[in-house]
């Protein structure tokens, strides 16, 4: 494996808050090329393994943690003798980049942590269709409806609170009770994280833009406390700093298994079904279109959903599996109480507009 050098992402940073915009320049600049290339290239291709061409590499974009996910790839290079190289960042700035590089992008694979990217990146014709042998293999609900991506785990959204200040039966059920002023600078969220982002595109989904924008509003004047990431807000809550935050499932798994259940102060609430803070958001990839007919990309996409690695990310991360054969982490509840059946996740790909709320209210 090789671990390409960061970017300075500079551009892409500015493109991270207008991503919709992005998605139309990558169409444009796709326009301008086309002299220099066929008009097939800038739209999706199917991939297939039939006649694909195998090098021995490919390149990966990995909007994952790489002290997660190196581990993940050198065993994959140890099975294949497929050489991995790998570009880190966050699936956001990723996302912007490959819109912004456009059909030059070395990237043959995208790794996302949340279906938000991945959908702005098939938005803009990037992606090349999956085989059926590996789209069908994830359930309708947590992978794309047209084949341009997969999903690969599953991550719940949850409310974490201080079990020392508060009761189970205290804790609200819907996100829209955490305005409340009883609730005053007592609400941890992570604005620039992409799959905070991604909730507050399901919600501009499901209730609309004006319902989302009071609900930025009501936490901001609430007094919301910010924090990077999803961590500092489990361990603020631990802490008692904090009552209520708005985090991912696995986080609070993680810390468990390191410091032991019962040494947990914060302790997990599952937002009432049907409710836009309780979403089920996805890790999931796509294969980029100049990597339509590249077979150790598309093997490495197939190993994603394969039980080998489902199980690692069960027993590295805590996500659900997405596949049959692979049991959820002991304790989570079943993956289909939770699924919200209006919420198409390849819908949450309006990021961009997501962003521009969240300056406009001024958490971002």
């Amino acid at each position: 494996m090789t671990a390409l050098r960061p970017a300075a992402f500079a551009t892409a940073a500015l493109a991270v808050l207008t991503l919709s915009a992005c998605a139309t320049a990558a169409d444009d600049d796709a326009a301008a090329t086309s002299n220099a290339t066929s008009d097939a290239a800038a739209t999706s291709a199917p991939a297939t393994t039939a006649d694909a061409e195998a090098d021995g590499s490919f390149t990966l974009y990995a909007g994952r943690d790489q002290e997660l996910i190196d581990p993940l790839i050198e065993q994959f290079e140890a099975d294949t003798g497929i050489s991995v190289e790998v570009r880190y960042a966050g699936s956001t700035e990723l996302a912007a980049l490959l819109l912004e590089e456009g059909e030059a992008s070395p990237a043959d694979v995208f790794l996302s942590q949340d279906a938000g990217a991945l959908g702005a990146v098939a938005k803009a014709d990037m992606f090349a269709t999956l085989p059926e042998t590996v789209s069908e293999t994830v359930p309708a609900g947590f992978t794309s409806t047209d084949g341009s991506w997969v999903g690969v785990t599953g991550r719940a959204r949850v409310i974490v609170y201080d079990g020392e200040q508060l009761s189970a039966e205290e804790v609200p059920t819907t996100v829209a009770a955490l305005t409340g002023e009883q609730w005053s600078s007592q609400v941890g969220i992570a604005p620039t994280n992409a799959s905070f982002q991604s909730f507050v595109t399901a919600l501009r989904v499901l209730e609309g833009e004006d319902a989302a924008r009071e609900w930025l509003e009501g936490m901001s004047s609430n007094d919301v406390q910010i924090y990077a990431k999803n961590t500092p807000i489990l361990e603020a809550a631990n802490a008692g700093e904090i009552q209520l935050g708005l985090i991912n499932h696995y986080y609070w798994y993680r810390m468990a298994a390191e410091i032991g259940t019962d040494n947990m102060r914060a302790q997990l609430a599952f937002p009432e079904p049907g409710d836009a803070g309780g979403i089920v958001n996805v890790t999931g990839a796509g294969l980029l279109n100049a990597a339509s007919e590249d077979a150790d990309a598309l093997e490495f996409v197939e190993y994603l959903v394969s039980e080998p690695a489902q199980q690692y990310f069960v027993d590295n991360t805590y996500e659900y599996p997405l596949i049959d054969g692979v049991s959820a982490p002991e304790g989570l509840p079943a993956l289909d109480t939770l699924t919200n059946p209006e919420l198409d996740l390849s819908d949450l790909d309006s990021l961009g507009e997501t962003t521009d709320l969240l300056v406009e209210v001024g958490l971002l």
